[in-house]
């Protein structure tokens, strides 16, 4: 019996770790990025495929996709608080750039209809 319980513990601990992402990146200083016109621009042209990709930015790429269409689902706190942050800097700051986002990631704008009204503030969703 022991072994049952231990064992369904086991599983649900996978299962509840499988449902989020990774938070290996979440201490990369995002700001620190985001105020470095050379390194965002790396970073854009990452996941635009029009240059290579550092670690962070390969598993943004890999992440974003899945992200977006399940409403940051699998997000933690940290990573909708930073996502809020990028998105809103690329808005306000880098328009043209949030523009070829949109158009190679949300082709038909199913998921920017969706999050039109959801932002992400302190890791809640108003």
């Amino acid at each position: 019996m022991k072994i049952y319980i231990l064992l369904f513990a086991l599983v649900a601990i996978v299962c509840v770790t499988a449902e989020k992402y990774s938070s290996k990146y979440d201490d990369v200083d995002v700001d620190r990025i985001l105020q470095n016109n050379r390194v965002l621009t790396n970073y854009i042209k990452c996941m635009m495929d029009e240059g290579p990709c550092t670690n962070e930015g390969r598993e943004l790429k890999k992440t974003l996709p899945d992200a977006l269409s399940t409403n940051c689902s699998k997000c933690n706190e940290k990573q909708k608080i930073t996502s809020d942050k990028v998105i809103n800097h690329l808005k306000t700051k880098r328009p043209r750039d949030w523009d070829r986002l949109v158009a190679k990631y949300d082709p038909n704008g199913e998921y920017q209809k969706r999050y039109e009204n959801v932002t992400f503030q302190s890791g809640k969703e108003t």
